[in-house]
């Protein structure tokens, strides 16, 4: 391997582990995972694939989180939404095609996650 293809390489991997991270999926993160077979496979940390899109994250001012999230996987998956210095939502079964939203009065963000 060269050194251009190795720093092309390491930049794609950097910013496909980004995307799962901070759940930043978009229809192209979609797209790029397929919604096939591979779709369900969990990404680094433990967090929800691309195929689990967080449409909205809002952290309030005052405290308390919304996310609304939506299942493009092509399957039922089960999910949760991780939240500091509060109470997780627990584990949520989520059709394919199906959103959910989820609040609280407290906390912030954190990560979604299967289950």
């Amino acid at each position: 391997m060269n050194r251009m293809t190795s720093v092309v390489a390491t930049t794609a991997a950097v910013a496909a582990l980004t995307a799962g991270l901070t759940g930043g999926a978009t229809a192209a993160d979609r797209a790029a995972a397929g919604q096939g077979a591979g779709a369900g496979l969990v990404t680094a940390a433990g967090t929800a694939p691309a195929c689990i899109e967080r449409t909205s994250v809002t952290n309030n001012p005052d405290g308390g989180v919304r996310v609304h999230l939506r299942n493009f996987c092509g399957k039922t998956m089960r999910v949760k939404v991780v939240v500091k210095y509060w109470s997780d939502s627990g584990c949520t079964s989520m059709r394919n095609g199906s959103g959910w939203l989820f609040r609280t009065v407290g906390g912030r963000y954190d990560r979604t996650v299967v289950c």
